[in-house]
């Protein structure tokens, strides 16, 4: 596992010395903000800032294939039903960006000095980004708070130059594990328990204390695998479990036939969201109004939030089965839907008699969201905004104004007309695995009350009949 993190890093110091070297390299300081740290940093690492910049973590896009035409896929302009998008948030969005700065539109992806080099690689745990500072920490001699009446701390930038090391689960997880603004939001199968999980909630990590990038392998800054909200797919960058594990990795034949054209996550990651509940429905339709005595769920989370509308979150979630052959069809910005169906972000590709699938377990995030009632397009909108703000959905409420507002950062026509419209995504469940001992059995999926739609599958009747299969 070491290997892998000293290759991510790219230096070759052992993690027990790192902090100790960099302590004598960076001296006392003082350092003003993140940038002036990393201009020390490039004094000597020049080269990984170069190739951290060439990577989607710096970017937040690539070129990639979509409906045969190439086409510019990312965080950076991609629409979800969680946050909605990145154009027009920025200084709350890219406070998970490992840089600083990216306040607008304009930010400069050329300038080595805006990568945040301290974000991974952190060891002190007390390196936290401000909330909606476009990337930056607190400095020293400013006061902020987030939400109002919380401060925040100013950083110790010496103090962490000082101790840089490997990248950890929980400096991975800063971000990671907190998609959609809040911990377990998004993913499911990523949240804040992975920094120090039980075996049964996943035994890689749990375990065989398996750091992030033993799996997600790198060179250059460049890590395998990536979420499937900002990619279509079969990449260069794809991940799969035989990246480590046989092929055929079970003694019983049967199995080893099953793995054939079922992925080990299927058997390996019965539920996800093990621990702690996560978002399931978002309806951005109900938002706007106050409601004095928020409902709560069986699990203590509000079922309300004025600035967001309605919510569902669920636990030890049974994940939802497709065919997947590692690509996704996803909508692009100004791609048309049917507003009159449910519109599909993402969806898995793959069929029973595609070669290249497997039953593969997914969580389906749903809601409603804001669209172009004219022009038919999904909407990007103006979430957030300063207290100043005239188009801010947070601030003024005013949906057409936050959806003009959205439209024109994202360089889309807007009609001036707006609806609510229901949306899904897939997102692949990967993380959470469990022990063997805990993997699903057969008639958990071929019992009288297994879990899996055989029929929307393509199958034609009972699978336990092998003659209807």
């Amino acid at each position: 596992m070491f290997a892998h993190a000293v290759l991510l890093l790219g230096v070759s110091l052992a993690t027990s010395a790192v902090a100790g070297n960099h302590a004598e390299y960076v001296g006392n300081g003082p350092f003003k903000n993140g940038p002036e740290v990393t201009k020390k940093c490039i004094e000597c690492h020049e080269k990984q800032a170069k190739d951290f910049m060439r990577t989607s973590h710096w970017t937040w896009s690539r070129e990639q294939i979509v409906a045969g035409k190439k086409v510019a896929v990312g965080k950076k302009d991609s629409q979800n039903n969680f946050c909605l998008n990145l154009p027009s948030n920025y200084p709350r969005c890219t406070s998970c960006h490992a840089g600083y700065g990216w306040k607008d539109g304009k930010f400069d992806f050329s300038k080595a000095e805006n990568v945040d080099c301290l974000i991974c690689h952190d060891t002190t745990g007390t390196y936290k980004k401000f909330p909606a500072g476009a990337g930056h920490p607190v400095y020293a001699g400013e006061t902020k708070e987030f939400p109002k009446g919380k401060p925040w701390p100013a950083v110790d930038l010496v103090k962490v130059a000082q101790s840089v090391g490997a990248p950890s689960r929980a400096t991975c997880g800063a971000c990671h594990f907190y998609g959609g603004g809040g911990d377990r939001v998004k993913h499911g199968d990523l949240d804040s328990t992975l920094a120090k999980p039980t075996p049964d909630i996943d035994v890689h990590m749990g375990k065989l204390n398996f750091t992030c990038q033993s799996c997600h392998k790198g060179k250059d800054h460049a890590m395998k695998g990536e979420a499937l909200s900002v990619s279509v797919g079969a990449g260069p960058r794809a991940m799969n479990c035989t990246d480590c594990h046989k092929a055929e990795p079970h003694k019983n034949a049967m199995y080893n036939k099953h793995a054939r054209k079922v992925a080990c996550q299927t058997c390996h990651i019965q539920t996800f969201a093990k621990a702690k509940p996560t978002k399931t429905w978002w309806d951005w339709s109900t938002a706007g109004k106050d409601v004095k005595d928020v409902p709560k769920d069986q699990y203590g989370e509000k079922l309300y939030d004025r600035m967001k509308g309605d919510f569902k979150w669920e636990q030890n979630v049974v994940p939802t089965y497709f065919w997947f052959n590692g690509t996704v069809d996803r909508l692009v910005p100004g791609q048309k839907i049917d507003p009159s169906k449910v519109v599909k972000i993402s969806a898995a590709r793959g069929d029973r008699k595609d070669p290249n699938a497997k039953i593969m377990p997914f969580k389906i995030m749903r809601g409603k969201q804001p669209y172009d009632s004219i022009n038919n397009t999904l909407a990007f909108v103006n979430v957030f905004g300063p207290p100043t703000s005239e188009s801010a959905y947070w601030v003024k409420y005013d949906w057409n104004k936050a959806i003009e507002a959205g439209m024109k950062a994202a360089g889309q026509p807007y009609s001036g007309k707006y609806g609510f419209v229901e949306t899904s995504m897939v997102w692949s469940v990967n993380h959470m695995v469990s022990p063997k001992d805990k993997s699903l059995k057969c008639f958990d999926c071929h019992g009288e009350k297994g879990r899996l739609d055989w029929k929307a599958l393509g199958y034609k009747g009972d699978p336990k009949n092998h003659a209807n299969r």
